[in-house]
């Protein structure tokens, strides 16, 4: 059994995020000692490091929480879990594309410019949403 503070150690989970994910029902509440102290099983500290997995790729929440009931019926195909992982990737692509019209904006605003401050492409075009020329919103 593992105290809430051996639990964030193994996982690099804060102790007020472990908290939160069991109030969320991701992570399954925690038998009290004798001093009503949490304890957590080995499955309690596989169940956070799984969560910590996902939402180190980026998984929301509630994908997680889908995934987390798929996993609880292991005789089951896997299809709905490809396809929570292939929205979120989908959803990944989307973001780095807006991402690199944002770099692309950004490198065009930041070239050097050996003017004076009124003729600065930074304040001019930070001023002006009309001059930026790509759909960075």
């Amino acid at each position: 059994m593992f105290s809430i503070g051996q639990l964030s150690a193994h996982t690099g989970v804060k102790v007020p995020t472990i908290r939160y994910y069991e109030q969320a029902g991701l992570l399954a509440p925690a038998e009290r000692s004798a001093g009503n102290q949490r304890r957590y099983s080995d499955q309690g500290l596989q169940r956070l490091a799984f969560i910590r997995h996902a939402r180190d790729l980026g998984f929301a929440l509630d994908d997680i929480r889908e995934l987390i009931d798929l996993g609880e019926h292991p005789d089951n195909g896997c299809r709905e879990a490809h396809d929570i992982a292939g929205r979120h990737l989908n959803a990944v692509r989307e973001r780095i594309k807006n991402l690199r019209r944002l770099e692309q904006e950004l490198r065009r605003l930041s070239a050097d410019d050996d003017g004076h401050i009124a003729d600065c492409n930074v304040i001019r075009s930070l001023a002006d949403h009309a001059l930026c020329t790509t759909g960075h919103d």
